[in-house]
């Protein structure tokens, strides 16, 4: 069969009334949310009310875009199960979420993950992190979803331009990430995270359905390596070194310290809502293997001979699905894209707000603060809508920007990791590990587009990581606070106490364990 893009998809009215609908419902839930948004508190943490489940749904949402869908898929196609790595790999994160960094957030009560820096070292370390973030959200997620949204609604509309796909994409999602802030955005995610699943659910269903639901026949036509996690050290793609040191390495910023994602836990009502979002979050990233990876593999039988992976998703829906749900795949395709469009705009303008104008400004009154708020999130939409069509332009930009990550990112966990359990480190170890540790990382990225460097990208992240963690724990028995200073930030076991009168089955180390149970079941399954 040949490869099937999405302008090849055939719509029906009733696909067109279901993608239709789920905007409607996108849009209801902006109005309603925005009446209760007032002030500062209300538009970048919404208003510390949320409950867990939507914090959980929406921490999902958020991680998947319609890259992810379309990614998992083709990568899978391609060289197998290993790409689910990416995916389990953050439940025990979470897990660590929940039992370290949650109750040090919540606990400082900061608006932003940079807030934790300034209250455990100081306001460079603060601020040097925030501008980091804040160019990283704009130029690469932000950006980046937006060019590939704008490849898939330019695939579906004839004659849309890509600029112009990417303004109205992001305008859709600033126009009730402006209006209603953090809580519009979290239960519009809700919806989403929904139709994320509904709809992947339904692919897998209709591809297994394909091959007789023959769990060993499958196994059979399939080539051995691509049904397992672990794949030899000298593979390209993910070498099993890279899954155990740098992978968690990559998935610890993303998942407890990338404000996009922590900004939900932030919003939360207490520490034990906090904790049990960020555990559903977990759960729900195990499925992905079975619900958004093993489509690709099936699709080997199903679909033999495509040439490219990203063919992959199109094709299935193309080949499987019925009138009615088509539409419902697109709509999750679209709501994939709008739970992370609208995160990173309210995450960028939560940052340039709070860790840069509000400290320079502080006599701004919490109203004034959520209006400026509002007009940074218009701004970053339309700065990210000019600079989506450019990355077409530039096919090898992207992909430098989004490995250039996997260098970045190394000496930030080292500093939040260390920082949270190593007493006695001051602010000379953080900025440090952060000036010297992008340094290594800028020479190391240097080498790699000289095509010097050889090693796969995970493994250039635990060896920068340990390199990072050297420069702090150097510099912090160098320079050691004083005990009267040293530790009043930093995690303690007391803090991993639950709330007080929580029975056994709320609480939140017993659902870690069995959460951690199932994450093991599941590797040692397809290891």
């Amino acid at each position: 069969m040949d490869g099937v893009s999405l302008s090849q998809i055939a719509l029906t009215g009733v696909d067109l009334a279901v993608i239709g609908g789920y905007f409607l419902l996108v849009a209801l839930i902006g109005v309603l949310v925005a009446r209760r948004t007032h002030d500062d508190q209300d538009l970048f943490l919404a208003g510390r009310r949320l409950h867990w489940a939507p914090v959980g749904l929406s921490l999902f949402a958020s991680n998947i875009s319609s890259t992810t869908l379309i990614g998992l898929a083709g990568a899978a196609y391609s060289w197998g199960l290993a790409v689910a790595n990416y995916e389990w790999m953050a439940a025990p994160i979470l897990v660590v979420m929940a039992l370290v960094f949650i109750p040090l957030y919540l606990n400082a009560r900061v608006g932003t993950v940079p807030e934790w820096l300034e209250h455990r070292f100081d306001r460079r370390a603060r601020q040097y992190f925030s501008a980091l973030t804040l160019i990283s959200n704009i130029l690469v997620d932000t950006a980046g979803t937006l060019f590939a949204g704008a490849l898939v609604l330019a695939s579906l509309v004839p004659g849309l331009d890509l600029f112009s796909a990417a303004l109205l994409l992001a305008a859709v999602a600033a126009s009730y990430t402006a209006a209603g802030g953090l809580a519009a955005v979290v239960y519009t995610d809700v919806l989403q995270a929904i139709l994320l699943i509904i709809g992947a659910c339904l692919v897998t269903w209709l591809s297994f359905a394909e091959l007789g639901f023959d769990w060993n026949a499958l196994v059979a036509a399939t080539p051995p390596e691509r049904l397992h996690l672990f794949l030899p050290l000298n593979d390209p793609n993910l070498p099993w070194l890279g899954t155990l040191i740098g992978v968690p390495v990559l998935g610890f910023y993303f998942w407890c310290t990338n404000q996009f994602i922590v900004q939900r836990v932030l919003g939360a009502r207490s520490i034990g809502h906090a904790r049990a979002g960020a555990l559903l979050a977990g759960l729900l990233k195990l499925p992905v293997l079975f619900i958004m990876v093993l489509p690709g593999v099936m699709a080997i039988q199903i679909l033999p001979g495509l040439e490219h992976g990203d063919q992959v998703f199109p094709a299935l829906i193309a080949e499987l699905l019925p009138v009615g749900l088509t539409g419902l795949i697109l709509a999750a395709l679209v709501a994939a894209l709008m739970s992370s469009i609208d995160s990173t705009l309210n995450a960028a303008a939560t940052l340039l707000t709070l860790d840069f104008i509000k400290p320079a400004w502080p006599g701004l009154s919490p109203t004034r603060t959520a209006w400026i708020g509002r007009l940074a999130v218009v701004l970053f939409m339309l700065l990210a809508a000019a600079i989506a069509p450019l990355i077409g332009h530039f096919e090898g930009l992207f992909h430098y920007l989004q490995t250039a990550l996997s260098y970045l990112v190394p000496p930030v966990a080292a500093v939040f990791v260390l920082g949270a359990f190593v007493s006695h480190a001051g602010p000379r170890s953080a900025l440090a590990t952060l000036l010297g540790g992008h340094l290594i990382s800028a020479v190391l990225f240097v080498l790699w587009l000289l095509d010097i460097l050889a090693l796969h990208f995970t493994l250039v992240a635990g060896v920068l990581f340990a390199l990072s963690a050297g420069i702090f724990l150097i510099t912090r028995w160098r320079w050691p606070l004083e005990a009267t200073q040293a530790g009043s930030a930093g995690w303690s076991p007391h803090l991993s106490r639950p709330e007080a009168g929580t029975s056994l089955w709320q609480d939140y180390r017993v659902h870690a364990v069995l959460l951690l149970m199932l994450t093991v079941a599941l590797v040692w399954s397809f290891r």
